[in-house]
């Protein structure tokens, strides 16, 4: 990896770098990512646009949380060209933006970039966007328009994809309530699409292999849990976000215990992120249960088994609540306000906050009801699995007439992703 101490460092390095070799005509996309629900969700983008003649594709890596993003990355054999490398330990927001923002800005500087791609609601996001604005490069939003009506709820997400709609040039909405949310802020509605979510073109492409010998980490899961939790009902818990710190992860720990001794037929698997403050009162409140797993965080094709193998899935994550309906699972979802309504309105997924007694209380109606021998068979209300393809022929009407969206690469020329171009790594100090 190459490093670079300062600004003219960073510059000099990105001069140095191969310039991909693509014709005069090509257009060309620089497509940012930091964390691994941004990769997951990019990835369909991504591909589709290198498998399209007349584009180029430069991935941006911010690694904002970077193992967990390689691992993404390297799922889909997504190699970036750039990398900025900017996580830090307990790093703040403002010097976390304030790298990404300096990064970014050097690399627009040195590169000609038609289109810029940001993803979702991140630090990443946001401060890409800012650099793309002051540059002059029109800035595409994949999965814009989600709103929970509170500021500061998620924090920072709510504000991150508040101010990005504001930069961006053209809105990938992933459903009508998205777009409708857009269009009452004043975006152009001619500048807005509703594409669906690009997450279910990820999860089709996963599940459609995940009983293959393709993913390793799933057998390893298997291996791992199977033993242990034979046929039982699985209860999936995810709770990661700044806003279950302190009291609010201790209050659901304690729900988590309260179920786990009165369904101990039931066992409950909780990958458990690494942030201290989460993974610090979980395991003091929780090891030593015998019906409660607490495992490392995996990579996404055995996150997606695992979800798949669930019969509840309890979180606080946005992701999972768009994932686990289109699984035909229900999902409990451990926060006061979301973003992502179409679930609740479809009566596939149940906002129900992080008290103790009412999680214990909604966890044990819904392992008495119909709902959760469900594995399918219910329409997801976030899309059909086409979102990254709708995406890059919506690109390409935007950015030439002459291009044709349908004009599809080689496989070779595809699976060659032009390696020398994609070589070059940045470090911002």
């Amino acid at each position: 990896m190459l490093a670079a101490s300062d600004p003219a460092e960073i510059e000099q390095v990105i001069g140095r770098s191969p310039r991909p070799d693509v014709t005069v005509a090509s257009k060309r996309i620089a497509a940012v990512v930091g964390t691994r629900p941004e990769a997951i969700k990019m990835a369909p983008v991504i591909l589709a646009l290198e498998s399209m003649q007349g584009f180029s594709v430069d991935v941006c890596a911010t690694a904002q949380h970077r193992q967990l993003l390689d691992q993404t990355l390297q799922l889909f054999d997504i190699m970036p060209r750039f990398d900025l490398n900017v996580m830090r330990q307990q790093q703040l927001l403002p010097d976390l933006t304030a790298r990404i923002l300096q990064g970014m800005s050097t690399i627009l500087s040195q590169n000609h970039y038609d289109m810029l791609l940001v993803q979702g609601d991140t630090t990443t996001a946001f401060a890409a966007a800012m650099a793309a604005f002051y540059a002059n490069v029109p800035v595409g939003h994949i999965e814009a328009g989600l709103r929970s009506g509170e500021k500061r709820f998620p924090y920072p997400e709510e504000m991150n994809r508040r101010l990005v709609s504001t930069m961006a040039d053209i809105h990938f909405a992933p459903t009508k309530s998205s777009r409708d949310n857009l269009l009452r802020e004043g975006a152009d509605a001619s500048q807005v699409h509703v594409t669906g979510n690009t997450v279910i073109d990820a999860l089709d492409w996963i599940i459609s292999r995940i009983h293959t010998d393709r993913f390793p980490e799933v057998r390893a899961l298997q291996l791992q849990l199977e033993p242990v939790i034979g046929d039982n009902t699985v209860i999936l818990v995810t709770a990661h976000r700044r806003e279950s710190f302190g009291n609010p992860i201790r209050e659901i720990c304690h729900a988590i215990l309260d179920l786990a001794q009165q369904h101990r037929n039931c066992h409950f698997v909780y990958p458990v992120h690494p942030n201290s403050e989460i993974r610090v009162p979980v395991n003091r409140l929780l090891t030593g249960v015998k019906n409660i797993h607490l495992i490392e965080p995996l990579a996404y094709p055995a996150f997606v088994w695992l979800m798949s193998r669930s019969a509840i899935i309890l979180t606080d994550s946005g992701g999972v609540q768009e994932e686990g309906p289109s699984l035909g699972k229900p999902v409990l979802i451990m926060r006061d306000t979301t973003e992502r309504t179409e679930g609740i309105k479809a009566g596939l997924a149940f906002l129900i906050g992080r008290d103790r007694k009412r999680i214990v209380q909604t966890v044990t109606e819904t392992l008495a009801s119909q709902l959760h021998p469900s594995d399918g068979g219910r329409v997801s209300p976030y899309g059909s699995g086409t979102a990254g393809s709708l995406i890059c022929r919506i690109i390409a009407d935007r950015l030439s007439d002459k291009t044709s969206p349908s004009a599809i690469k080689s496989d070779s020329a595809h699976n060659s992703r032009n390696e020398e171009s994609r070589e070059v790594f940045l470090q911002v100090p």
